[in-house]
């Protein structure tokens, strides 16, 4: 009686199991893992190996009305959540999407330079380049238009992102974040153009308001930080190549002190070519300049005279990188004048890997 107790159960479980199966999206699953190797002004520091790897989810399916939905989820080093996406594509409005932490953003176009692996201040040298970043990482959301057609601006989509509370944080369900920090609003207006194959370009521009709090719960505005974004590509056949100018606006809302910064103002360029199928080089060379408030203590009067200077980071990398099927050996010889924004720190660095990804 037990057994056949227990064959009924089962196949009332597997019938459920079915019937779930036929309603259900597709799902995929995609990973990677890479090991780096980096020396820096030709010495090993400290231990030189590095490790990344990464798991993604990305589930998918068709509403009645043709819409289409997707639920994407990625885990990064050490199976920790990293970001997710809940996405709807209507058959003539667009994609909406609710994000944490990825999607369609200003912090998708920080660096678009052709490259063959990293950007000319990521390769290892000690820059730390500040970058625009929009809404990407805060909760919010986001809609890309449907791509125009045409033989002339065929492709080119509006991109609109918008963030409640723009604090670089990814809210859980079921609750939401106090009203007390000095962040506020956040939105990222994008126009991403293309004409033909060949060329394409985009604009973007981000304000997140800042309310002060007088420490009586009255919020007023305070210096809002904007961003912009302006670029080119252009390829041809194997070559490609592009030019972006980016600008952030912190609007320093300090009390004057020295060196409180006000701004960012960056520019990058990049070649690349494809050898063949599984080979491909790049050149690319990236400036930033940090624009911040420096104090002169004056003489006799007791005060400080306060003027603007700038410090300029210079970076430029070349980069190779070969591809077997799942396998890619990847290297970099990077170089950075002025690292990390500090007069006379000049570094250099050697950086090789070899990931594999399914």
């Amino acid at each position: 009686m037990k057994k056949i107790t227990k064959l009924g159960l089962s196949a009332l479980c597997g019938s459920l199991a079915v019937a779930s199966a036929a309603n259900a999206g597709d799902i995929s699953v995609t990973g990677s893992a890479e090991i780096t190797y980096v020396t820096v002004d030709g010495n090993t520091v400290g231990h030189p190996f590095g490790m990344k790897s990464n798991l993604g989810f990305e589930g998918s399916g068709e509403l009645d009305g043709g819409q289409k939905v997707a639920l994407t989820i990625t885990n990064t080093d050490k199976s920790a959540f990293s970001a997710a996406s809940i996405a709807l594509t209507t058959n003539n409005i667009g994609t909406f999407k609710l994000s944490n932490n990825t999607g369609a953003d200003l912090g998708d176009y920080d660096d678009k330079a052709p490259t063959a692996w990293e950007e000319a201040w990521d390769g290892g040298q000690g820059a730390t380049t500040d970058k625009i970043s929009g809404v990407a990482s805060s909760t919010n959301i986001n809609w890309v238009s449907p791509a125009t057609t045409g033989n002339i601006m065929g492709g080119t989509k509006l991109i609109l992102a918008y963030a409640p509370r723009n604090n670089a944080t990814r809210q859980n369900d079921k609750t939401a974040s106090g009203d007390t920090g000095t962040t506020g609003k956040g939105l990222d207006v994008i126009l991403d153009l293309r004409s033909g194959k060949k060329l394409s370009g985009f604009l973007g521009y981000s304000r997140t308001k800042r309310p002060h709090n007088d420490g009586d719960n009255h919020r007023e505005p305070d210096g809002h930080k904007e961003e912009a974004v302006i670029g080119l590509n252009y390829k041809l056949g194997p070559f490609s190549m592009g030019y972006q100018h980016t600008a952030e606006d912190l609007k320093a809302q300090g009390d004057g002190s020295s060196h409180e910064v006000d701004m960012y103002l960056n520019k990058s360029w990049g070649v690349a070519m494809n050898i063949n199928g599984g080979l491909s080089v790049s050149y690319g060379e990236a400036t930033s300049n940090q624009i911040y408030t420096a104090t002169n203590n004056g003489m006799g009067s007791g005060q400080g005279n306060q003027f603007t200077k700038k410090r300029k980071q210079k970076s430029k990398a070349l980069n190779a990188a070969y591809t077997i099927g799942g396998v890619t050996a990847k290297w970099s010889s990077a170089e950075t004048k002025n690292a990390a924004y500090s007069e006379g720190s000049d570094k250099e660095a050697t950086l090789v890997s070899l990931g594999i990804a399914f």
